[in-house]
């Protein structure tokens, strides 16, 4: 995976994968920028989510923020805030908005970027897990068990035209 910014910005979706894969630590620090998530995402969502409830989930969350693996960015200025609220209003969720400009599997998200700001890449929690399991060599039945964490705790799976399906398809054989 190679990424064409210095920051990454990630959604609420991606801290729950990541979460539920029991690694979200490691993972975070495989990301070759600098990884953020806006204050919107860690104040109104993840803060309430029962995923982060978990005490083993919440403790690995707030040690990334405290060990500044996972940085925590809010807007600078009205026209900024003003944006997000233009794009939560067309999007119709706070999270996506607030931290799509790079790293979403929200497809309206996804669908509101690459009109909206083209030059941007979005990454999805698919082609970050893969990188990172061919960067510490996961066994394929450590990897089994790590995506089928995230698709049953993370309640994740991934739409019938994402480019690594066949990917994830031969794994969870």
């Amino acid at each position: 995976m190679q990424i064409r910014h210095s920051h990454v910005i990630l959604d609420t979706c991606f801290l729950i994968n990541f979460s539920a894969s029991g690694h979200l630590i490691e993972i975070l620090q495989s990301i070759p920028a600098r990884v953020f998530v806006t204050e919107t995402v860690r104040e109104k969502e993840l803060l309430t989510l029962p995923n982060l409830k978990d005490e083993e989930n919440a403790i690995q969350f707030h040690q990334a923020i405290e060990q500044k693996i996972l940085l925590v960015v809010d807007f600078e200025s009205e026209a900024e805030e003003e944006l997000f609220v233009n794009y939560a209003y067309e999007i119709g969720d706070d999270g996506e908005s607030a931290t799509g400009a790079i790293a979403t599997d929200d497809k309206k998200a996804t669908s509101v970027f690459k009109r909206e700001a083209p030059h941007l890449q979005i990454l999805s929690t698919l082609e970050i897990v893969k990188s990172w399991s061919e960067k510490i060599n996961l066994s394929p039945s450590e990897l089994r068990i790590l995506l089928s964490d995230i698709r049953v705790k993370g309640r994740y799976q991934p739409p019938k035209n994402h480019p690594l399906l066949s990917w994830w398809e031969n794994v969870m054989k």
